[in-house]
Formats: structure tokens, C-alpha cells, sequence
């Protein structure tokens, strides 16, 4: 970084004005409000404002940091916020960054976790949701398209892409597997120097469009302080731990292990460090113990709390908010109902995302360091090879669930994989899938556009009574 001549003026590795908090606080909002479709659409945002609009960083450093984000537990594309805010203004961005990130989404979960819980359904909200989904989809596919044209480079790479989507889609390998197959891997390829592992023969720069580092704020070199000394990094982990486990463990001690909000915060508190893969790879973790351990809800509850998710801001791992709501609110103890299903959720959220800085703040400094390392590098490379195939299988999921009302296991393929029942295929919801497809690919129409459009024909189709919306 350098400074103006006679100014105190920070300017970045381009010669732009460094940005100050106010101004990254309308991006990490403007994003938060935007971050519909999961984990892709979301990834697919933050690429588009941060590096293509905003150029803060590069194409290099922002799979550099996705990489690390997709080897840590919890919510990969709030991990994300939260390293490139630290990036940008260290812990107090990383803290404005991750917290705006999962507002929006946190919200609107609890309104209509209310809603929900008093009338046990969302009517308008519900027709709306229809028509986002088809929105959601189109983000979502343009996701996978964007981030394997530039994660894929050679064939390799694709190979290690298709491989990755046939593994978790045809035959259920655990997402930690395929992360670790693909590091390890990539982390041999590096080591031996093989050009499709370390980018050899791959375009850079401007030749493909690609934004360099180089040419963004952060440019190629390591701030200079951007390994902060030891003690500082055990003072920042030391004060999020405290904060993260706090609660659960004055709960336990006041109120007993058998209390309900006491069951929540260590059960959610337990999930938050294992909860590798995303939001769909603990789902049923998450059900299991919903429905059978804890009796929270019912199996078709958990469903409808994930179709909140799907189609409402924030990360999909939200729908634990709703979990929480509906635990407290069937069993508040001395609250009203709503306020502990409040509580409930409020405590959820708090020990489900914390630990995402923990994470951050603690492991950022030493990533960063090693981002010159050739065969970390190219480990972290294969890693999101092999991610863009899980993007894709969350995508077809995603496809499969919004087109059609029945999908089922096929349970004469002898694999574990989901199928359509053809004759279950949603006419309204595919013509609406082709309309945001074309609206996306063809006409470049913009995200916000599009929501609002797909959001006001769900509304008009229900009003008018021409579809039966789910």
C-alpha cells in the first residue's frame, strides 16, 4: 500500500482511494440483500460486486480465499464475507462484513418463522416464493457456469469436476472426502510441478477477461500487516471463543442440560464444527435429531423451514433458525411462546455463526502467507475443481425440487440417487425456469430485476387463481 505525498490519503495497489468503513458497509449490505440461491448464487454475487464491479481483489486471491472457506465447517459464502472484509479492514470489516451477510437473511426467517407458527402457513409470501425459486435457479445455473469457466481450465481440472459431481450425486461420498481426495491430489500435482495443477498453459489477466490482482486494491503482495503478531491472534480467538460458547455454557449451568433452549445452544454449538459440505450436507444431520431426537418439529416442518431458506436472503444454513423458533416456541418453559420462539432462534443463529469468525480471524493470517506456496496453491486449486462439481449437484437438486412436485430414490439403480417422477412436473414452474434462464443468459437482465419480477408473477398467478402454488 502507499500513501499520497503531504496526505494521509491510503491508496490502493491500482492507485484507488482505499475505501473506508462507510463505504464497505454499503457493499457487504448491498450484497446481503442480494445473496439469494444459496451458496452458488451467493458466491456468484459477492464474484460479481467484489471483483468484477469493485475490483478490491482479484480473480487469483478471491479462489484463494473460497478455497480456504470451502475447507472450513459451516456456511462457505459467509466464511467468504468475512475474509475478504478482514482483508480489506481487518477484524472490525471481517466483524461488519460477516454480521451484514446473515442480517437480512436472519430476519426474514423470523418473521416468517412467526407467521408461520401462529398460522401455520404464508399465503402471499408462500406465492411469491414460488416465483423466486425460478430466479433462484437461473442465479444458481449462472454460478456454475461462471465459476467452472474460471476454476477449469484444463482438462483436468473438468476431469476432477465431473468426477466430484458423479461421487456426491450417483454414489453419496461425503463431501469431506472429495475435498480431501482433491487436495491431496492437487498437493502432488504442485509438489511434481505438473503445469495443469500449478496453471501452467492457463490464460491470465486480461487475455479471458479475467480482472488480475495486479490490477485491483489488494494488488499481489501481502499487506504489511497482514500477519498479525501471535499474541493478537490468541487475544482475537481467546474473546470470539468466549463469546461463541458463553451462552451454552450459562445455560447448562443455570437452567440444566434437559432445558430446551440449554439442548439448543449445545446442539447447534456441536453442529457449527461439523457441519462441512454446506447446508445440504447436513441436512439430514439436522432433521434426524430435529424430528427424532428432540421432537422439535415434524418431518414436513423441516421441508417447509428449508423452502424458507431457499428463497429468502443469507445462507441456507439459516433454515437452523427456524429449527431453533419451533423448538423454543413448542416448549417455552416460563416465556410466552413467541418470545422463547424468538430466543430460540436468536440463540440458533448466535452459536450456528460465530465460530465462522473464529475461523477466519485465526486461520486468514497464516493462508495468506502461504499464497506464494506453489503446492498449497495448487492443492487449493483442485479443491475448487472439485467444488464446482459439488455447485453443480446442488444446482440439479435445487432443478429437480423446484420443477417438479415428486422426486424419489431410485431404488432399482442399486445407487443411491434421486430421480423425478416425470408426471409430477410443474408446468407453471418450468415455463417460469425457462423465462429467468433466457432473462439471465440471453438478455443479461440483472438479479434484482429478475427477483422482483418472478416474486410479482408468483403473486399475480396465485391471485388470479390459474396455478396452485406449492
Amino acid at each position: 500500500m502507499s500513501e499520497v505525498t503531504g496526505s494521509t490519503e491510503r491508496l490502493g495497489a491500482d492507485g484507488r482511494p482505499w475505501p473506508s468503513l462507510w463505504e464497505a458497509v454499503t457493499v457487504w449490505a448491498r450484497i446481503a440483500a442480494l445473496s439469494f440461491g444459496g451458496p452458488a448464487g451467493q458466491i456468484a454475487m459477492m464474484h460479481r460486486i467484489l471483483v468484477e464491479e469493485k475490483r478490491w481483489l482479484g480473480e487469483a486471491r478471491f479462489l484463494h480465499a473460497l478455497n480456504f472457506c470451502m475447507l472450513l465447517p459451516g456456511p462457505e459464502a459467509q466464511q467468504l464475507t468475512v475474509y475478504v472484509g478482514w482483508l480489506m479492514h481487518r477484524v472490525t470489516g471481517g466483524l461488519i462484513a460477516g454480521i451484514l451477510f446473515v442480517l437480512p437473511g436472519a430476519a426474514a426467517i423470523l418473521a416468517l418463522s412467526i407467521v408461520y407458527s401462529v398460522w401455520g402457513e404464508v399465503g402471499p409470501v408462500a406465492a411469491a416464493f414460488f416465483g423466486l425459486k425460478a430466479a433462484v435457479l437461473a442465479i444458481v445455473l449462472q454460478a456454475v457456469v461462471k465459476i467452472g469457466g474460471r476454476a477449469l481450465r484444463n482438462r483436468v481440472k473438468v476431469a476432477m469436476a465431473t468426477v466430484s459431481f458423479l461421487a456426491i450425486f450417483a454414489f453419496d461420498v461425503p463431501f469431506p472426502i472429495i475435498v480431501l481426495g482433491a487436495a491431496i491430489l492437487g498437493w502432488l500435482g504442485g509438489r511434481a510441478g505438473l503445469a495443469a495443477f500449478t496453471g501452467g498453459g492457463a490464460a491470465h489477466g486480461a487475455e479471458d477477461g479475467t480482472v488480475a490482482d495486479a490490477d485491483t486494491l489488494l494488488g499481489t503482495e501481502n499487506p504489511g500487516d497482514i500477519g498479525e503478531r501471535s499474541h493478537s491472534i490468541v487475544g482475537i480467538a481467546a474473546a470470539v471463543t468466549a463469546l461463541w460458547l458463553g451462552p451454552t455454557v450459562i445455560l447448562l449451568a443455570l437452567a440444566g442440560p434437559e432445558n430446551t433452549f440449554s439442548q439448543i445452544a449445545l446442539f447447534f454449538s456441536q453442529m457449527a464444527i461439523v457441519t462441512f459440505g454446506g447446508a445440504y450436507a447436513v441436512l439430514a444431520y439436522v432433521a434426524q435429531a430435529a424430528v427424532d431426537t428432540y421432537g422439535w418439529l415434524a418431518p414436513g416442518e423441516m421441508l417447509d423451514g428449508l423452502g424458507l431458506a431457499e428463497t429468502t436472503p443469507g445462507p441456507l444454513i439459516m433454515v437452523t433458525q427456524f429449527v431453533g423458533f419451533m423448538g423454543a416456541y413448542r416448549d417455552p418453559g416460563t416465556f410466552d411462546p413467541l418470545t422463547a420462539g424468538v430466543l430460540g432462534a436468536t440463540l440458533t443463529t448466535w452459536v450456528t455463526f460465530a465460530p465462522c469468525f473464529l475461523w477466519i480471524f485465526v486461520g486468514a493470517p497464516h493462508v495468506e502467507r502461504l499464497r506464494a506456496n506453489k503446492a498449497l496453491s495448487a492443492a487449493l486449486g483442485a479443491i475448487t475443481a472439485a467444488v464446482v462439481g459439488v455447485i453443480l449437484n446442488l444446482a440439479v437438486w435445487f432443478a429437480m425440487h423446484t420443477l417438479f412436485q415428486d422426486v424419489r430414490p431410485a431404488n432399482n439403480s442399486g445407487i443411491p440417487i434421486e430421480i423425478p417422477v416425470w408426471s409430477s412436473l410443474d408446468p407453471i414452474a418450468a415455463l417460469l425456469a425457462v423465462a429467468a434462464l433466457l432473462a439471465v443468459f440471453r438478455f443479461n437482465v440483472g438479479v434484482v430485476p429478475l427477483l422482483l419480477a418472478t416474486a410479482a408473477i408468483g403473486v399475480g398467478l396465485e391471485a388470479t387463481g390459474i396455478a396452485m402454488l406449492r
